[in-house]
């Protein structure tokens, strides 16, 4: 009876301390999908918004200089809203640039975007990839990418599956077939991407 119970005791000592590895485990690695993630606000935000678009759509450029600071200004400075800024490249140019933004140091990569869409007219001007990157390696470099940064980084395979296996798994959960798509607390934002829309909905979670 005392080796049976003790036994017992073994087996569940054992798989406490299997279960507590195992979400150590899962936490590490949710807490490393979340430092993936560039984002504006605190994390303990009621609301989160995300913000699906590419780098050559002038639609997203437009609401990141237009709209973001709208919502910053009044929800994510005063605490009530997290914007999380995710890549869904549309095109070879977009992904590249998705996966730069990737390469900078955390601290820089609100300014990055800043930087790529203000100069998006520039850099896209050109007839194929190869031209589009020359140009997009002039611009990166008064960010501080070398060229050596540059080509290591188009050709990062684990930041190139991340971009991608991310986006696969949003046209599934999300059904996004354009830029930009706005989901509100992961319900997406139908109807217009104007600030005035967005409002209604951050207000009404509030």
């Amino acid at each position: 009876m005392k080796y049976n119970l003790s036994n017992k005791i073994s087996i569940l000592i054992k798989t406490i301390f299997f279960l507590f590895i195992f979400s150590l485990k899962s936490y590490s690695d949710n807490l490393k999908i979340n430092n993936d993630l560039v984002t504006l606000g605190e994390d303990k935000a009621k609301v989160k918004i995300k913000i699906f678009s590419s780098f050559t759509c002038p639609h997203c450029a437009n609401f990141h200089f237009n709209i973001v600071p709208q919502i910053k200004k009044k929800y994510v400075d005063t605490g009530k809203v997290q914007l999380i800024f995710i890549d869904f490249p549309l095109d070879q140019a977009a992904f590249n640039v998705s996966k730069l933004l990737h390469c900078v140091e955390k601290n820089k990569q609100i300014i990055f975007m800043d930087n790529i869409y203000k100069s998006q007219n520039q850099w896209t001007n050109g007839s194929n990839i190869e031209d589009i990157n020359k140009n997009i390696k002039k611009i990166v470099e008064s960010m501080g990418i070398s060229s050596t940064q540059f080509d290591k980084c188009l050709i990062d395979e684990d930041i190139s599956d991340k971009i991608l296996n991310g986006r696969i798994d949003a046209s599934k959960k999300y059904t996004i077939n354009s830029t930009p798509t706005i989901v509100i607390n992961e319900k997406k934002l139908e109807g217009s991407v104007s600030f005035e829309n967005i409002k209604k909905k951050i207000e009404k979670l509030i």
